[in-house]
């Protein structure tokens, strides 16, 4: 999925970028790099599947929706390269969120929906499973993948990488002037 675009034009931008002081390169880069991953966000959002109904023991309807989240990632970030990941929040920290306590981001499945998973009922309550040992080993059923990130990034990966050279192209010449200033 960590695939590669490459446009060309972007010399240009690279030289413009190298005339400014370094804290303003690494703001620039991470902030045009943002403009590109929220278009990607945005699209996953659209197409991850709500819930239509509260079910006991299930997160709130539209819980996968809001928790899908843009992540700066500094380690694999330098000078030249920001790095961002779209991806789903989770944790008990992020769960009875809201001035209800009724909304939560803890979408802890999210790598269920978009890969598919295996489920397997609970076992009935009342049953002496010592004594029915052939049921357990019950395969469960295949629950098939309802794919949100992926499409998401096929569909706006271009469109991303142009908003981010268009970020770029209208913040630089600020910055410069700026820069020229002080």
């Amino acid at each position: 999925m960590a695939e590669l675009v490459h446009i060309k034009g972007f010399a240009e931008l690279k030289r413009a970028m190298q005339t400014l002081p370094k804290n303003i390169q690494r703001n620039v880069l991470r902030a045009s790099v943002n403009a590109g991953a929220r278009l990607v966000r945005d699209q996953a959002r659209i197409n991850a599947p709500v819930m239509p109904l509260a079910v006991m023991g299930h997160q709130p309807p539209g819980t996968l929706k809001r928790s899908i989240v843009t992540a700066y990632i500094p380690e694999k970030s330098n000078a030249q390269q920001a790095m961002y990941y779209v991806t789903v929040r989770q944790g008990k920290k992020y769960r009875g969120q809201g001035k209800r306590q009724n909304k939560s981001q803890d979408a802890f499945y999210g790598a269920w929906v978009e890969l598919g998973h295996h489920y397997v009922a609970p076992k009935p309550s009342g049953t002496n499973w010592k004594r029915h040992r052939h049921h357990q080993h019950a395969t469960g059923v295949f629950v098939p993948p309802h794919p949100f990130l992926r499409p998401a990034y096929e569909a706006k990966k271009y469109q991303s990488v142009q908003a981010m050279r268009e970020y770029m192209l209208q913040r630089l010449p600020q910055e410069v002037q700026k820069a020229r200033q002080s």
